[in-house]
């Protein structure tokens, strides 16, 4: 064996499997005329670059009703696209075009230089000549130094995500117009928005990019405030079975503190998962950057559906404000109550 064969990574066999299944449905798909389209996701940036977020698919035709909107979804509808990986997709920003290439499983992540005001911009993506479609990022401002980061399953929308069998009903078979969002947190998100002019909101979820379009839709039908959104690639990588969530939420708050040195964050979670924990190291990491730490409390029934409530530390002797409450009016007034919003 070589030296340099030697060096390079051993690709795990189940991705291996995954590429070569997602290869043969592109082909079956090509064959009968379908092309690939890219999907923009919400996006965030600062002076100079933006974070470009989407994914190419061969997307199913989707059905729309006698007024136009689209049929009722059913979650496994979300999972039947085909990803395109290592496709070429272009970008246009302030009048320049730039090439990205997609990751093996069709998602684009890519930081573009960009001179863009502050506030929800937009740019167009396209691939494989079809028609531009828009997008959109939100730009903070140098000034701004406040930011919310949240989770999304069971912290605004209840989903009882860790618990394998019912994660596997709600993405897949629960229609999307049967979510419920959590109480008064929409409510809350809004109210900090609102008491902090510019400040963006960045949804930071291990839920797989496949259902983003469910959530934007559900966010916008319960009217949580607009936000970028950073999801996960669900299935296997070049080392395991299946992608760690707690290592994607650690590895994005890591970049954002980069990416901001000068802002503090609002993380906002709950205590289903390991979002206390994450939030936690991350405060250990950067105490400086994190403005305090809002956790939902999961009820009995939520608990158990989600495998448990996660241990934690006890943070009432920390500098940094740390609350929990069962919903978001219960999350404001704790909030309210150590200064991070105003009466």
């Amino acid at each position: 064996m070589s030296e340099d064969s030697a060096a390079q990574p051993r690709i795990h066999w189940f991705a291996r499997l995954e590429h070569r299944l997602h290869a043969w449905r592109e082909r079956w798909a090509r064959r009968r005329g379908r092309s690939a389209t890219v999907l923009p996701f919400p996006g965030y940036g600062g002076t100079g670059w933006v974070r470009v977020v989407g994914r190419v698919l061969i997307v199913p035709p989707r059905r729309r009703t006698e007024n136009g909107e689209y049929a009722s979804v059913r979650g496994w509808r979300s999972f039947v696209g085909i990803p395109i990986g290592f496709a070429r997709a272009h970008v246009t920003i302030c009048g320049q075009t730039h090439e990205v290439i997609a990751d093996r499983g069709g998602v684009i992540d890519a930081v573009i230089p960009a001179e863009l005001a502050p506030g929800w911009q937009g740019f167009t993506m396209s691939v494989e000549g079809q028609e531009p479609v828009e997008a959109t990022a939100y730009i903070v401002a140098d000034d701004v130094e406040f930011g919310v980061l949240s989770d999304i399953d069971d912290t605004v929308m209840v989903t009882a995500l860790p618990r394998p069998f019912v994660a596997a009903w709600n993405s897949f078979v629960i229609d999307e117009h049967a979510r419920q969002p959590v109480p008064g947190m929409a409510v809350l998100l809004d109210q900090l928005i609102q008491q902090n002019p510019g400040s963006p909101i960045i949804y930071l979820s291990t839920g797989a990019w496949n259902v983003a379009p469910t959530l934007t839709r559900f966010m916008s039908r319960h009217l949580f405030p607009s936000g970028a959104m950073l999801l996960t690639d669900w299935g296997p990588t070049h080392d395991r079975w299946f992608r760690s969530g707690r290592e994607h939420k650690l590895t994005n708050l890591r970049r954002i503190a980069t990416e901001f040195p000068h802002m503090k964050w609002l993380l906002i979670g709950d205590d289903g998962q390991h979002d206390e924990a994450i939030y936690s190291e991350f405060m250990q990491e950067h105490p400086e950057l994190v403005a305090g730490v809002a956790i939902r409390r999961l009820s009995t029934a939520e608990a158990m559906l989600a495998g448990g409530r996660a241990v934690s530390d006890d943070h009432s002797d920390g500098a940094t404000p740390w609350v929990a409450a069962s919903d978001g009016a219960g999350l404001r007034e704790r909030l309210t109550d150590v200064g991070i919003l105003q009466s």
